[in-house]
This record gives C-alpha cells, sequence and structure tokens, in this order.
C-alpha cells in the first residue's frame, strides 16, 4: 500500500513532464523523465503506441485521458505474476507420495495416496484398510521406497500420519493451508488406478467446487464418522487410490484431503468431495505429539494383574486373521459393558488414545492397565463414535458414558 501510495504522489509529476509535449509521449531517456521511478510503465505506453503506428491522447483529452493510461500500467506492473497451472503441478509433484499396504481383493485395492506435511518424512493420509498391515510402502515422487510406519490416526476424521526415514523433503505447512468457497478453482492430485509406478508422476485433474457442504454420505452400508464440512469437487475424484491425495488452489496453496470412496446418502450417487485441512490440522498436530498412537511406549510396565475384554463383560468375534477386526461378538448380560449400553457390532477403534486395529492389539494394549484402573473405549457404531469408561466386574460404581 505504501508504495502504490508513493506512485500515486509522483503521479502528478510525471503527467506534467509530459503535459507539454504535444500528442505524442516524451522520449523515456529525456530529462523531463530521468530518474522518475514512473518511467517503466511511460515505456511500455510509450512503446505500445509507437508499435500501433498512432498517437496516444494527452492534452487532446485532458488530464483524465493521461491519467487512465498511466494507471492502466501502474496496475499492470504493479500485478504480481500468477503461476501457471503447469509450474504448480511441478511445485506439487514432489510433496505427493504413493502408498501400499493391505488389501488385494475385489473392492479393496492395496494402494492409495499421500502428501508430505514434514522435511523429516510426516506423511498425512486417509484411514482406511490399506494402513492396516505392517508393511506400508511409500514411494516418493522421485521414485524412492521407504518403510513407513502407522504413526497414529483418528478415526473420527478418518485421517492417519505416516512416517518414513528421510529428511530435506519437500512438503505442504498445514499452518499455510487456505479455506476454498464455492466457485474457487482447484487441481486435485492422486494415484488413482495406480497408474503411477516409481517416479511416474501423480494424476492431475482440473476443476472447480462446487459448494461447501456437510458431508451426508456412506460407505457400503455404513456412514461415515465424518460429519463435517467438505469441499464438493465438480470432478471425478471418487476413484481407487485417490483418498488421501491432495486438493490445491489455482496458485498452489493445499486447501484440502481427498476423501475415501463415499456414495450420497440421499440420492445413492457417487461423493466427489475434500475434506478441508482446517477441519484436520488439529488432528494431525495431535496425532505428530503423541495422541492417537498405534501403540503403547514398549517402556511401560504391566500390572500384576491385568484387564482383558472378558473382565469387561466384552466378548470379541473369533480371531482368525491375523488382524482380525475387534467387533463386539456378544455382551456378557449383567456386566460392566452391559450397564453402560455396549452391543453386538461394536467396533473398538480407541483404548484411551491408542489406535486399535485388531483383537490381538487390544487385549495386548489391556495388557498395561491394571485389573482395578478404569478404561477408556471408542467404538463405532453406524456412523456414530461412542465412548465408554469401564471398570471390571467387581468395580461398577463409578461406570461412566459419554459421546465424544
Amino acid at each position: 500500500m505504501k508504495r502504490a501510495a508513493r506512485k500515486m504522489r509522483l503521479l502528478p509529476k510525471a503527467l506534467a513532464a509530459f503535459s507539454g509535449s504535444g500528442s505524442h509521449l516524451p522520449d523515456p531517456g529525456s530529462h523531463a523523465l530521468r530518474g522518475n521511478p514512473l518511467v517503466p510503465a511511460l515505456c511500455v505506453v510509450s512503446s505500445d503506441a509507437e508499435r500501433r503506428g498512432r498517437c496516444v491522447p494527452t492534452r487532446s483529452m485532458g488530464m483524465r485521458g493521461s491519467t487512465c493510461f498511466l494507471l492502466f500500467s501502474l496496475l499492470f506492473a504493479s500485478t504480481p505474476a500468477v503461476a501457471s497451472i503447469s509450474e504448480v503441478i511441478d511445485q506439487t509433484q514432489p510433496k505427493m507420495v504413493k502408498i501400499y499396504g493391505a488389501g488385494g481383493f475385489r473392492g479393496m485395492e492395496a494402494y492409495q495416496s499421500g502428501v508430505l506435511v514434514s522435511p523429516n518424512g510426516d506423511v498425512l493420509t486417509a484411514f482406511s484398510h490399506v494402513l492396516d498391515t505392517d508393511y506400508i510402502t511409500v514411494v516418493s515422487a522421485d521414485g524412492r521406497k521407504f518403510e513407513a510406519k502407522l504413526v497414529g490416526a483418528d478415526p473420527r476424521l478418518e485421517v492417519a500420519v505416516l512416517k518414513i526415514d528421510a529428511a530435506g523433503l519437500p512438503f505442504f505447512n498445514l499452518e499455510k493451508a487456505v479455506d476454498a468457497e464455492a466457485g474457487t478453482r482447484v487441481l486435485a492430485f492422486s494415484n488413482l488406478f495406480d497408474v503411477a509406478i516409481g517416479s511416474e508422476p501423480f494424476s492431475v485433474q482440473k476443476g472447480t467446487v462446487s459448494v461447501v457442504s456437510r458431508l451426508e454420505a456412506r460407505r457400503g452400508v455404513f456412514k461415515t464418522p465424518y460429519r463435517g464440512p467438505v469441499y464438493v469437487l465438480d470432478m471425478t475424484t471418487n476413484n481407487p487410490g485417490a483418498a488421501g491425495g491432495a486438493l490445491v488452489t489455482s496458485r498452489g496453496d493445499l486447501a484440502g484431503i481427498l476423501g475415501k470412496e463415499l456414495r450420497n446418502a440421499l440420492n445413492n450417487t457417487w461423493l466427489n468431495y475434500a475434506v478441508p485441512i482446517e477441519e484436520i490440522r488439529r488432528s494431525v498436530e495431535e496425532i505428530q505429539a503423541g495422541k492417537f498412537v498405534a501403540q503403547r511406549d514398549s517402556d511401560d510396565a504391566k500390572p500384576r494383574r491385568s484387564l482383558d475384554p472378558a473382565s469387561l463383560g466384552i466378548v470379541l468375534i473369533p480371531d482368525v486373521l491375523e488382524r482380525t477386526p475387534p467387533y463386539v461378538d456378544h455382551v456378557r448380560p449383567g456386566s460392566p459393558a452391559e450397564v453402560l449400553g455396549v452391543r453386538p457390532d461394536d467396533l473398538i477403534v480407541l483404548s484411551g488414545d491408542r489406535l486399535i486395529q485388531s483383537c490381538k492389539a487390544l487385549a495386548a494394549d489391556l495388557e498395561y492397565v491394571d485389573y482395578e484402573d478404569e478404561v477408556r473405549l471408542t467404538v463405532l457404531r453406524g456412523s456414530e463414535l461412542l465412548e465408554f469408561t469401564l471398570k471390571s466386574d467387581g468395580e461398577r460404581d463409578t461406570l461412566k458414558k459419554r459421546t465424544p
């Protein structure tokens, strides 16, 4: 603003310099204009007039005509250059990664996309079945392969953070992410259909944000637990492998993360959407700080007598797979779980702030909880997350239940 104001104060001097020069602009190298910071703008107008072989209005049109030409030149010269789409693509590609993990069955692809959010290998992606394995591979834009570790996840927002052993990586700073509104032009980066292998570039789709709306959708027969605002897009981003991809503006600013494959609960159509960064940034920071971690610290000591699901009245489904999801098979009548309302088919997703991905993981986590202590379990029931604070059968007087 100060720079623009200074130019406006110099405008009368510039006009006076050529007000008596007849119907042509003076030579920019003349003594009258020498040292005037408006010379570059005047040169643009003069050169254009000479190239067209005609005069520009000065005194014949009065001061207003000259001022218009100068203001146009000043505005043109002061406007910052906007990066082209190709430049934005080149800047964004190195900040993306390809993720490979569990899957392989029909409708359960073993790949998805991710975004680097720190120079030290933190990867933001969608929390999905692809991460339900101990062997996660991340491929950077230059084709390097890394073994990734699941740092943690927030089932409420369906986001996860991975960690790879690398440094000095290009990344998106979540604190500099921007909000988008209806009509914002955007680009979607993802490894849809796994078309990029190794160092091949990510697929890029160009479109706009159609509307900003609350998410009302379902995946299969269950609704998603996330109920916040999303960017509904006018391009087909709801493809296998696209989850966890980046949504950036035409200037290259990160605006959102592409969501998982969902159907609209109102009209049964596939929903193309992205979750705004502002909705997930705090959760990502909490995961990086140690909340919603995937496992306990190995230095934690186990009590002499610990809890187990049975002591809470919870019977899980048979543990027949390497990572059997910890669904509740049935609840023992009169038990602490039954008193609070734990139901069959509830999926246990958190024990305290630790992510639970299997029946074995739940049993292993409860081994660190003393038999007389409370334990806080979070379950997913349909699209609703419920939190229960339980004690063993002998301690029922302080049972609690609340909704997160």
